[in-house]
């Protein structure tokens, strides 16, 4: 990571302020429509608003609308309808992995029981596809349709992986791609399509995406092995502890010691954090933190080259820093 730590959180901060205003609008909308007669519905989304985040994915969207020219309002609903799907995922995602951590607070799943979030996660799912129904266009809901499909195919083929100490790359690039990339790349495309490019520049802006979430995803498992958890809010091991083969572990597997070689099969197949300590150094020791690094920088690269197909703008330019932020950050 670069010594200059502050340098990508300020670079973020003026892309922030570029978004803010949609931005405040968007986070009305959320609150707005995640009211429910039920109330155990709305402590759940509550406590899932008031978690705040990054809010990224539906930044990148209106970020993408803005460098494609959009002056409407449709792409308020559409940043809404990203981060509930983005939101459900995460809901779901916890009581697969069994957290009791998220962004330095207490999961939904830990404080209300699994049940309740897995249930939650399906009322933002279905409130995501009301939403989609008002803007009453077919290409959306195509795009949108498709995604929450290839991010269900992810969230699978992730089980499938879990435990596995033989997963590759590829295997690994198929998984992020469906989790994680798919959604940066609609939420992108999505900005072109209200914005009316025509079609290689919405492409481009797909691609945008698609990059930019390998990036994203990639440094997200860098930073489990170099990281305190009060910096990136989760505990730090979980993925080895979940038994997680993602990059760093992959690539250590490639070049470390036969010792340490068993020691990383162990804990991946195993799981739990029993002797952390070790296999983070043994991670360390075989350069796989570098190159999960540099792996990571590739791909935002490919973001911000895709980006040429557009005309010059402030967003276009937030959009190329965000790129460079998804590598350099440190939570």
């Amino acid at each position: 990571m670069h010594a200059d730590a502050l340098s990508p959180t300020d670079d973020f901060q003026r892309v922030r302020a570029l978004a803010a205003a949609d931005m405040q609008r968007v986070d009305a909308l959320i609150r707005g429509r995640l009211a429910s007669d039920v109330v155990l519905i709305n402590q759940i989304a509550e406590h899932i608003v008031a978690g705040g985040g990054k809010r990224l994915r539906p930044m990148l969207h209106v970020l993408a609308a803005g460098a494609a020219g959009y002056r409407g309002e449709q792409h308020l609903k559409l940043a809404a309808i990203i981060e509930f799907i983005h939101t459900s995922t995460l809901l779901h995602d916890d009581v697969v992995d069994e957290s009791d951590l998220r962004r330095g607070r207490k999961t939904a799943n830990a404080l209300w029981g699994n049940a309740a979030s897995v249930l939650v996660g399906d009322f933002l799912y279905s409130r995501s596809f009301q939403l989609m129904v008002e803007l009453d266009d077919m290409r959306i809901m195509r795009i949108l349709a498709d995604t929450t499909n290839t991010i269900a195919e992810g969230e699978v083929l992730q089980l499938l992986n879990i435990g596995n100490a033989d997963v590759d790359e590829a295997a690994y690039l198929a998984v992020i791609e469906r989790k994680t990339a798919v959604l940066f790349a609609a939420a992108t495309e999505l900005g072109g399509l209200l914005g009316g490019l025509p079609a290689g520049q919405q492409a481009a802006l797909r691609r945008y995406g698609m990059e930019l979430g390998y990036a994203f995803q990639i440094a997200d498992d860098l930073l489990d092995y170099v990281s305190d958890a009060d910096t990136l809010g989760k505990n730090i091991g979980d993925d080895l502890a979940e038994g997680k083969p993602t990059l760093p572990l992959i690539y250590a597997l490639q070049s470390a010691s036969e010792e340490q070689k068993r020691s990383l099969r162990h804990a991946i197949e195993r799981g739990g954090l029993d002797s952390l300590d070790r296999i983070v150094a043994a991670i360390r020791d075989s350069g796989a933190l570098e190159r999960t690094h540099e792996r990571a920088r590739q791909h935002a690269r490919a973001a911000r080259e895709a980006l040429v197909a557009l005309a010059p703008s402030p967003h276009r330019e937030a959009l190329r820093t965000l790129a460079d932020y998804a590598v350099e950050r440190t939570a």
